[in-house]
């Protein structure tokens, strides 16, 4: 009779667009285990009913449970009613699973409301342990779109969304002797495991960044009973646009540079944070032109070695812009170089009616130019030239899909979101998680220009409801100062990458606007993210933990005790580097391999926490000295006085000792006497008192905040006449 039932409803839902997929053989299914799914509506436990191998028992919580239709549908079924905080249910389901029998737990306890992934009982992994049984993970996609989920307003529904079941490999689950007394770990390492399988099942290495789009824009451009059209994007001009409204430009600018750029010809784009820029952007990569996108901060020298080194011919840009940022004579150095530069402006005079009706075209087909992205090349970037020349970085859209895809298994972002975007999209930080996330997940954007402009982007953020935010602790921190402590009131988090949170700052934010930034790391070469905390686990301190897809190792380093270099490969990782001595020529890395330069230690937890960079120590005496550690010396030594000091570190030849270090500083107050009994009032070494303090009104800073220290060391050689 049940294996009836089952064959009935496997063939009711195979109808109505249903899959399942095994990833193991059926003779490999062990005995005795726990199956542990992701919970996205009330047909879950139907669905797992109809296709799962075995004979498993269905520990359902009151909330099923007490569904009729759900009883009645599985009344074949072996179904216990199970709260997953009762010692009493879990004991029975030991001993059941003991008796070799197969267990299915839902491991959120309770349907999922935000579309991904919420708080995960310590049960499924408590019963695993004892019973000394795999866990077999379980993910469930596409219910969270239909009518029986709890997503409403949230995700689009739809009468009949496709469905797919992945049921992966049993997986052995036994705790180290040392954790587990840690409870939290047994929650832990189940989200863990369910987050690598949502990754695996939802990238799509093969798609490009603009199929995406297209294939977004037709589950989340229509709403409602009229179809309401849903903003998705707005810039400064105060016009928000729709799906169908960014696409059709989109459509528009890219046939248009499709006839002025040869086929993967680099095309140079320097153009602020506006609608105009994303959708040039989008427009080159749908037609397979590749968008190297420009510092315009760094001045005409470094902006022109730029163009040289990917080697750019044509460089499209705004001349509003050129004009309102004085960067005439930026455009005067590339035009004498023989660099071709086009103002959008131009734009209205060449783009007739006929040109308008094929966008339309295309756009009402869904065309697709180029569906496959893979390892092509999607964007070129630049290296901050924080501790050398900057260097191409070259990023497929394969790399880019995947940390897209990666930080939507950190974070849950949906249709009522709004992310406020400040931060320039020559970063990858700006580009790829500030623009083309919420783009390509579903959720709003707005962005902003300059994420300098503290008061205008606090009020900003009030009148949109915004309730996403990335930036650095710079920007942070400027925003929290000046902000009443209600204009950050619909923000659901904040995340800050590019350098450390200090405490003042986390501390501003979670007491003065009682909101959580979570800190997270990443470089251009890894199309940013590598690591990141959430909202499942936060330490501060810490950078959180390695995002899924990505495999580690630490290297050690001669001269450093603890922990070692983070080296890194996986799907984000860079197709490789075009120097700025051998232009145009694309160096891949060695066995894909990444060297991130900086020294971390990682606990038994999975916690990273970075402790100094490599190329920021000082070799005195033959002893390495970091120059970060020095640095943190400093400010605590005169964190009394405030946060409004800067203070740099830099390390220079000395005759006797190899190296010495210089602090720079705007702090006038600060003596070498004061540091000296700091440092011996504290226990550290003498090695790390700067031997020369030199005072400026103002230190060297990127646009994210960083300090320059390439070009803070040639202020101070120079200064203290080292150069001859």
């Amino acid at each position: 009779m049940k294996n009836f039932v089952k064959f009935c409803l496997r063939t009711f839902f195979y109808i109505f667009k249903v899959r399942c997929n095994i990833k193991f053989d059926l003779k490999d299914l062990p005995q005795k285990g726990v199956y542990v799914s992701n919970h996205v509506s009330y047909l879950d436990p139907i669905l797992l009913f109809a296709f799962l191998p075995g004979d498993p028992i269905f520990a359902l919580n009151g909330h099923l449970y007490r569904r009729r239709f759900i009883r009645f549908l599985m009344k074949s079924a072996d179904i216990i009613e199970y709260n997953p905080i009762e010692p009493a249910d879990l004991k029975d389901l030991i001993n059941k699973v003991n008796n070799n029998r197969l267990v299915v737990i839902f491991a959120e306890g309770r349907i999922t409301e935000s579309g991904g992934l919420m708080k995960i009982y310590e049960a499924p992994g408590l019963l695993a342990d004892k019973t000394k049984s795999p866990v077999i993970p379980i993910w469930i996609e596409g219910p969270q779109y239909g009518y029986f989920s709890k997503t409403k307003d949230k995700l689009p529904h739809r009468p009949l969304p496709k469905m797919l079941i992945t049921v992966g490999e049993p997986k052995p689950f036994k705790l180290k002797d040392e954790l587990r007394r840690q409870r939290d770990h047994l929650s832990n390492e189940i989200y863990h495991i369910l987050m690598d399988m949502q990754f695996e099942i939802t990238y799509n290495p093969d798609i490009s960044i603009f199929a995406q789009l297209v294939k977004t824009s037709k589950v989340y451009s229509k709403k409602g009973f009229f179809f309401k059209r849903p903003m998705v994007i707005e810039d400064i001009n105060r016009k928000p646009m729709s799906y169908k409204d960014l696409l059709l430009r989109v459509y528009l600018l890219g046939k248009f540079f499709k006839k002025k750029a040869a086929h993967f010809e680099h095309v140079g784009l320097m153009l602020p944070n506006t609608i105009a820029a994303i959708a040039t952007f989008l427009g080159l990569s749908a037609y397979e032109r590749i968008p190297v996108m420009l510092n315009f901060s760094v001045g005409a020298k470094n902006l022109l070695s730029m163009c040289k080194t990917a080697q750019v011919k044509f460089v499209i840009t705004s001349l509003t812009f050129i004009r309102t940022a004085k960067l005439e004579p930026v455009v005067e150095l590339l035009k004498s170089s023989g660099i071709e530069v086009f103002y959008l402006e131009s734009l209205a005079k060449k783009l007739g009616i006929i040109s308008k009706l094929g966008a339309l075209l295309r756009y009402k087909t869904k065309r697709i130019p180029h569906k496959h992205g893979g390892n092509r090349k999607a964007a070129i970037l630049f290296t901050s030239g924080s501790e050398g020349a900057p260097k191409a970085v070259v990023l497929s859209h394969a790399n880019i899909i995947a940390n897209i895809t990666q930080v939507t298994t950190l974070e849950t972002l949906n249709m009522k979101d709004i992310v406020f975007n400040a931060l320039p999209m020559f970063h990858s930080f700006g580009l790829t998680i500030g623009t083309l996330l919420p783009l390509l997940v579903g959720a709003r954007v707005f962005l902003y220009p300059s994420p300098l402009h503290y008061r205008i982007i606090a009020e900003l953020i009030y009148e949109l409801g915004a309730t996403i935010i990335f930036g650095t602790d710079t920007f942070f921190r400027g925003y929290g100062r000046i902000a009443h402590p209600y204009d950050f009131y619909n923000v659901r988090f904040m995340y800050a990458g590019a350098e450390a949170v200090k405490l003042d700052t986390r501390n501003l934010f979670m007491e003065h606007m009682g909101v959580r930034i979570m800190e997270g790391y990443g470089v251009t070469e890894c199309a940013p993210f590598v690591a990141a905390n959430n909202h499942i686990y936060n330490r501060f301190g810490s950078i959180g933990k390695i995002v899924p897809g990505i495999k580690y190792k630490i290297e050690p380093v001669p001269g450093i005790e603890k922990g070692g270099e983070l080296v890194v490969k996986g799907p984000n990782i860079m197709l490789g580097y075009i120097m700025p001595d051998n232009p145009g020529v694309l160096v891949p890395l060695e066995n894909g391999w990444y060297h991130t330069g900086d020294v971390v230690e990682i606990d038994e937890l999975g916690y990273v926490y970075i402790r100094d960079r490599i190329k920021r120590f000082a070799k005195i005496g033959g002893e390495m000295v970091s120059l970060n550690a020095v640095q943190d010396m400093v400010i605590k030594a005169y964190e009394w006085m405030g946060p409004d000091f800067s203070y740099g570190i830099v390390s220079v030849p000395h005759e006797s000792k190899g190296e010495q270090i210089v602090l720079v500083t705007n702090n006038t107050q600060v003596k070498q006497e004061v540091l000296h009994d700091y440092i011996k009032n504290n226990g550290m070494s003498e090695l790390f008192l700067p031997r020369t303090i030199l005072y400026h009104e103002k230190i060297p800073a990127f646009l994210t905040g960083k300090t320059d220290n390439v070009t803070l060391k040639k202020e101070v050689m120079e200064e203290l006449g080292l150069n001859k």
